[in-house]
């Protein structure tokens, strides 16, 4: 090599040089003691603060691990930014820190979001002597203030703090958001004077929710029984922040523990989320509803103006034809009154089949009007045929009879549609035992009694259709009303809460009782509760079924909304529920 390209090549080098070390001190996470030296409260030789893949490898020496510490990520790039801070909590059953690939999900996620992200590594295992948490929730609260003190520094909100967590980390999750006016520790210092209370949380499967399990085991009870309660650590206060609560419906750390942490949030008027997923274990589902959550409370920034759902799906490009049909042959029909319309049903065939399933629609109205081409029906079956689903649209009989409760007509129209669909499946090329129902508001609670109920005949049959079942394989309710008895008639008069508001006595639940997917708005009159407890049932029956309830959003949620958000997606949960079903590919 000759002397000029020699140094031509160190020049290289030292340039690349240069820029690796650049790229390593970019990359170079700063990890922060969250206690002063010796000032570490209830300090017990035992306990060690580490992520399980430093603990498991070779040479670890845990003298050097023995204070809880925030690492802290990568600033998000300028043109995201949205002035929060996430804290990434691990579980591990307070016995170690052992979420190490969700920590790097997490953190990869929220920092294209626009977030700080600090991952929170608490001391472990359980102290001795002290509640399972004490020690985690001492560390907790002063990794708060550690991380509200760095705000200007670092260039976020004070205000705008948040969690994401698992497990025992959820849990830890839940005392920072709940309890932040109790003091964990004596304070040491004047950053004991700042607040700890956070401003938001994502809290997937949290642990030992339940007396059942606080104790540091799995809800033995499953979160069910008289004497299982939500644990009295939890102090709800001014303080408590709006959650969105995650859980898989055959969870060990029983499910039953976020709907208690929801029902008390919503009877507090805290702005919060629910979502429940069918035949999922222990783990952290749904990341994606958590960050619409986020944004349909402004945390990532200002919301984008909403948009008409009916303007969104206002084509029929993917269906073949329509037939329309009457429901009932001439002089069959029961409980014929003059003021009721006639009810008829239509089926809207795709262009390009992909299921042998069919779903029915019908839309809501307070059993005093409804409408097959309104913004709770055409959107729906615009979208399914476009997945190559078969959709069958009811209109069923309204106003309200006389004489008889509100819903026995309607009823009759369901029952008498389910059979005649099935009568006429093999026809089309369609599967019989593939018919699923879907209705909104009042719609739901005739979705309800369709599911429920279809061992009850609603009327005397009159042919060979009314001979065959009436069960369908799956319900879809959406915003269901009139489902718990404070408002069998009209909205939610204790919005669902209290004990004493219990299922209407029309719902048969039995063998026949299908699994549903629930879509709910947070602030819907109509309560969300309606839906939670029906859920509830159905997990205590072991029917698992699926739930989501949107933060801030009430009736009709979907008539329009802002991109981003849970009531802009919802037709997708409807597909991936359906997929889960193995209904859709």
């Amino acid at each position: 090599m000759s002397h000029k390209l020699y140094v031509h090549f160190l020049i290289f080098c030292f340039h690349e040089k240069i820029s690796l070390c650049i790229t390593i001190h970019a990359n170079a996470w700063q990890r922060q003691a969250v206690w002063a030296k010796n000032k570490m409260p209830d300090a017990q030789p035992h306990q060690i603060a580490a992520m399980t893949n430093e603990t498991n490898k070779a040479g670890f020496k845990a003298n050097d691990h023995r204070g809880a510490y925030l690492e802290w990520y990568d600033t998000p790039p300028k043109e995201v930014a949205n002035g929060g801070c996430m804290i990434l909590i691990s579980g591990g059953s307070y016995m170690s820190c052992c979420d190490v690939d969700l920590i790097n999900l997490w953190r990869e996620t929220f920092t294209k979001q626009g977030f700080q992200c600090v991952n929170f590594v608490y001391r472990t295992p359980r102290p001795e002597g002290l509640p399972i948490y004490q020690s985690a929730w001492e560390d907790g609260q002063r990794a708060v203030r550690l991380v509200r003190s760095q705000a200007k520094k670092r260039g976020y909100d004070p205000n705008k703090i948040g969690t994401v967590s698992m497990s025992a980390g959820s849990h830890l999750a839940l005392m920072l958001a709940t309890s932040s006016t109790i003091p964990a520790y004596t304070p040491i210092d004047a950053l004991d004077s700042l607040p700890c209370n956070i401003n938001y949380a994502i809290v997937n499967a949290p642990a030992y929710v339940t007396t059942d399990g606080e104790t540091g085991t799995p809800a033995w009870l499953q979160g069910y029984g008289l004497d299982v309660k939500l644990s009295s650590c939890f102090k709800f206060d001014a303080n408590t922040c709006p959650m969105s609560l995650h859980h898989g419906g055959t969870d060990i750390y029983s499910p039953n523990g976020s709907t208690l942490i929801y029902r008390k949030l919503r009877s507090m008027n805290i702005p919060s989320e629910l979502h429940l997923y069918p035949n999922r274990g222990h783990g952290a589902f749904g990341l994606e509803r958590g960050i619409e959550f986020l944004t349909q409370l402004g945390v990532t920034g200002i919301l984008k103006p909403e948009e008409k759902i009916m303007d969104r799906y206002a084509s029929d490009n993917s269906r073949r034809e329509v037939i329309r049909q009457d429901v009932w042959v001439k002089g069959q029909m029961p409980n014929t009154q003059n003021h009721q319309l006639t009810p008829y049903i239509e089926w809207h065939f795709p262009k390009k089949q992909k299921t042998k399933a069919i779903q029915i629609i019908y839309s809501g109205g307070g059993y005093e009007g409804n409408n097959p081409n309104d913004f709770e029906v055409a959107p729906a079956r615009r979208y399914l045929n476009d997945l190559g689903m078969t959709v069958v649209t009811l209109r069923y009989r309204t106003p309200r009879p006389k004489g008889l409760h509100k819903h026995i007509t309607a009823w009759e129209d369901l029952q008498r549609t389910i059979r005649l669909v099935r009568s006429q499946a093999e026809k089309y090329g369609l599967d019989p035992s593939k018919i699923g129902i879907m209705g909104s508001s009042a719609g739901g609670h005739l979705t309800l009694m369709g599911v429920t109920s279809s061992l009850h005949n609603s009327y005397w049959p009159n042919d060979a259709i009314d001979r065959l079942p009436c069960n369908v394989q799956w319900g879809i309710g959406i915003y269901p009303a009139y489902a718990l008895t404070d408002g069998s008639e009209d909205h939610n008069s204790t919005r669902g809460n209290d004990d004493s508001s219990i299922l209407v006595p029309e719902f048969s639940f039995d063998i026949n009782t299908a699994p549903m997917l629930f879509i709910h708005g947070d602030a819907d009159g109509w309560a969300s509760m309606n839906s939670v407890k029906v859920w509830e049932k159905m997990r205590a029956m072991g029917i698992q079924s699926e739930l989501h309830t949107l933060a801030l959003r009430s009736h009709c949620f979907q008539r329009q909304a802002s991109p981003d958000t849970g009531s802009y997606t919802w037709l997708d949960r409807i597909a991936d529920f359906l997929r889960d079903q193995k209904i859709l590919e």
